[in-house]
């Protein structure tokens, strides 16, 4: 299956200690659990979801995971695909809920607690916490004032260790 390469676009919304209801503001915990082909059957375009998360189970050198509530790992608040290479994790696709995204959302922190997760892999993997994506330009400057990424050029961003370990201290994953 021939790969391309996507420019992350997902907005950074909220630093959380888990994700927090946007209106009440309370904090529920959260699971990661690898995706599914059950899954599958709500994560369709037709569904409002951007990205073809079927597809993306099919290639061999990714993993693919979920992010719920804890005791409610049936509703999908947001979705990472992801490679462990020889030098880091790489973020494929990461994307929130139809209904975790603009004005709206239910829910804030989707990504921050996705991205958190990936640094965990890499520190689990012997990694150092680097990860690494390839972001749209207009949110190169997001990333770095965000969640710290090092700008290295073009489209691509890196967390190094301190910042992983930043997130992973405000999330725990």
């Amino acid at each position: 299956m021939k790969s391309r390469s996507i420019l992350i676009d997902i907005q950074v919304d909220k630093l959380t200690n888990s994700i927090e209801n946007a209106i009440t503001g309370d904090s529920f915990p959260t699971c990661i659990l690898p995706l599914t082909k059950v899954d599958l059957k709500g994560i369709a375009k037709k569904n409002g979801w951007k990205f073809d998360w079927k597809g993306e189970l099919l290639y061999p050198d990714r993993d693919v995971f979920k992010l719920t509530i804890v005791n409610n790992t049936e509703i999908i608040q947001g979705l990472i695909s992801v490679s462990i290479t020889a030098d880091n994790v790489y973020i494929h696709l990461i994307e929130n809920a139809p209904f975790n995204i603009g004005r709206n959302k239910v829910y804030l922190g989707v990504a921050g607690n996705l991205i958190a997760y990936a640094c965990k892999l890499s520190f689990q993997n012997g990694k150092e916490g680097f990860v690494s994506f390839r972001a749209k330009t207009v949110l190169i400057k997001h990333y770095v004032e965000k969640i710290g990424a090092i700008h290295f050029g073009g489209h691509l961003l890196i967390l190094d260790t301190k910042a992983s370990l930043h997130l992973l201290n405000k999330y725990n994953p």
